[in-house]
């Protein structure tokens, strides 16, 4: 493969300098020419600076521990390596990526058969829950140098014997503080104790918390630190506002946000999974194109709210901490905190979400008066203030309020059409249940018609 290319790289046209300089820049950290192709391909022209410290450390075989968030890169620092280490003449697992959620599990493994699509048999298999066990189990039987997975599910194949992991000589965790997070320490460490002792492990993770210190203690050897400050990464595009608000009137502040700001797709952060589901069933009731991703869905649900998030079907997506990891989609102009994070580097996780490709992103976080104490710690943690603004109309809405609101919003739709706008997005998006929204307020007005009708005739009888 490799000749093959070179020797087309000699009939090819003359590279221009800029060209040049981005061969260079790879090629430099030592990735060879036929990643170099693919990156190209997929518009890769510059690598970031995550990508910069870690690449060449891993190349050399070191042990990395690095701190990043999502959108820097940090899944290409660690795939580049383990491709161009990977041996296509040898057919059993060689690198193992261990992530928290079946979405990022999912994210990295296409980028992973993305960049090997043009090596010669290189295999990416993806193992998490929710799959077909005996379509898995058949899977495992074949060719598999690159295996990503869940940690529930690649213990469960363990146990039943069903993959060996002793020839593991490369292990990722990534996310390695959401995997902690979420209780997978006993799993995360009985599938390390199953590799091979000589192997190479690269841990990525956006916050270092004690436990995960601890982790890369036991198990790595003289790791290597790389460390990317959030705030170079995440805060230069996004505009950022705190709304001073109450928890009674959290709700109706957000659907007052949500027509103000007009977001084309904008993601909705709550503390709590019943939360993120009751807020995004008042939503869906006043007519908002939204839905839910969490914990509690099964994982066909999950890939269908991220496929309709992706094609913009969903414009609001209201979401956990946890179920967002990893979530990279283009197009959100907007994220709203609905509860505030405990912590920056949550925060910037959030946040980062929009104002991505050099496109600008607004982030507003609403803030109660409990919440005053974690707003100055994100304001100090990101050394600058958040722009400041209150929202006067922002009331706790009585139930027959809400159930008027939706049928005068019909209405309300028919006055933006005429001015060319919609009431959530800002290109031919909107409710899904205008033309129910436009029949329930033409029957409630018809009603209320027929109802002042005989008021007037029984004061004309009592007046005779």
């Amino acid at each position: 493969m490799v000749c093959a290319i070179l020797s087309a790289s000699r009939c090819a046209p003359k590279l221009t300098t800029k060209e040049e300089d981005v061969l260079a820049t790879f090629s430099s950290l030592g990735i060879g020419l036929p990643l170099h192709d693919t990156l190209k391909a997929n518009g890769i022209t510059e690598a970031t600076p995550v990508q910069e410290k870690a690449i060449p450390l891993l190349l050399a075989g070191k042990d990395v521990i690095a701190q990043a968030q999502t959108g820097t890169g940090k899944t290409l620092a660690f795939l580049l390596p383990i491709l161009e280490k990977a041996d296509p003449h040898v057919e059993h697992v060689q690198a193992l990526i261990l992530t928290p959620t079946r979405e990022l599990a999912l994210q990295i493994t296409t980028e992973a058969k993305k960049l090997s699509a043009q090596l010669d048999d290189i295999h990416v298999l993806a193992v998490y829950g929710g799959q077909d066990v005996e379509r898995q189990m058949k899977k495992l039987r074949g060719k598999k140098q690159i295996v990503i997975a869940t940690p529930g599910r690649l213990l469960d194949h363990l146990r039943r014997g069903t993959i060996e992991l002793s020839t593991v000589s490369m292990l990722v965790l990534d996310e390695a503080d959401q995997m902690l997070h979420m209780g997978f320490l006993p799993e995360v460490e009985e599938i390390i104790g199953c590799t091979s002792g000589e192997r190479q492990t690269m841990l990525f993770s956006a916050t270092m918390p004690a436990q995960v210190r601890s982790l890369a203690k036991r198990y790595m050897r003289n790791p290597e630190d790389v460390r990317v400050q959030g705030k170079q990464i995440t805060l230069k595009d996004i505009r950022q506002i705190a709304v001073e608000t109450t928890d009674r009137a959290k709700q109706s502040a957000l659907r007052e946000l949500i027509e103000q700001q007009r977001p084309f797709m904008a993601v909705i952060f709550c503390r709590t999974k019943r939360r993120a589901s009751t807020l995004n069933a008042a939503l869906q009731g006043y007519g908002y194109l939204s839905d839910e991703l969490h914990g509690d869905l099964s994982q066909a649900k999950r890939e269908d709210v991220m496929k309709r998030f992706r094609e913009a079907r969903i414009q609001l997506l209201v979401a956990t901490d946890v179920a967002a990891r990893g979530l990279d989609v283009e197009g959100v102009t907007h994220v709203f905190n609905y509860d505030i994070p405990h912590d920056v580097e949550s925060y910037i996780h959030r946040i980062g979400r929009t104002g991505r490709a050099g496109e600008q992103g607004v982030a507003i976080t609403l803030v109660a008066p409990k919440d005053r104490m974690h707003l100055e710690m994100i304001e100090s943690g990101i050394r600058m203030p958040l722009e400041k603004k209150r929202i006067e109309t922002a009331q706790p809405k009585k139930e027959q309020t809400s159930r008027e609101s939706r049928g005068q919003r019909g209405a309300k739709t028919e006055q933006r059409k005429e001015m060319g706008r919609s009431p959530v997005r800002g290109q031919g998006g909107g409710p899904r249940s205008n033309t129910d929204s436009r029949r329930q307020g033409q029957k409630k007005r018809s009603q209320a018609a027929r109802m002042e009708r005989p008021a007037k005739r029984n004061s004309r009888t009592r007046s005779r």
